[in-house]
């Protein structure tokens, strides 16, 4: 079943839409990280200003380089020391749409939103599945019709979960290495 609900959520991808997916933290609003009118979209369903700093999942940390000009070397040690999901803001952008020229990474080690970063072979948009300043939903059940309605694809599997899993830890990484945790 997984298998077959990650070629549907790619092909959706490849085609510039946007999905509602489970990750490592919470269910996630998704699409195709390069491609401008997609990550549109995501900011149009969320009703939130395009300033922010773009959340996007990898399924590798080789694919950190790809998408960030200078990773400072701090950021190799969180990634491999980290034990929950963690989301670093970086500064350099690049190979994505980045209003303010950052991103937010996140490398999943989650199976779902990992496979289907793996097999879509790009970065992948993850955005909690909220209106902004809502709260965010854990689980498939808190999220909304307007949400579920709003999006082209909304991936069949772990729906029925009922855990409440945390949001990830984001750090965000100055210049010179320089560490600030937004959220723990």
């Amino acid at each position: 079943m997984m298998k077959d609900e990650i070629k549907k959520a790619c092909e959706v991808l490849q085609k510039g839409g946007v999905i509602l997916y489970p990750t490592d933290t919470v269910w996630g609003i998704g699409c195709d990280a390069t491609n401008e009118e997609a990550v549109k979209r995501v900011f149009e369903i969320k009703q939130r200003a395009d300033s922010k700093a773009m959340l996007v999942l990898v399924d590798s940390p080789v694919k950190v380089d790809f998408y960030v000009q200078d990773v400072p070397s701090v950021a190799w040690d969180l990634i491999e020391m980290t034990t929950k999901p963690l989301t670093i803001i970086y500064d350099g952008a690049r190979n994505l749409i980045a209003a303010d020229g950052s991103v937010g990474i996140r490398v999943t080690s989650e199976e779902f939103s990992k496979q289907l970063c793996f097999r879509f072979r790009k970065a992948i948009v993850s955005t909690s599945a909220n209106i902004s300043g809502q709260p965010a939903p854990a689980v498939f059940s808190e999220i909304t019709e307007e949400i579920k309605q709003a999006v082209d694809y909304v991936v069949d599997y772990r729906r029925e979960e009922t855990g409440h899993p945390k949001p990830s830890s984001i750090v965000k990484l100055g210049k010179g290495g320089v560490v600030k945790i937004i959220r723990e």
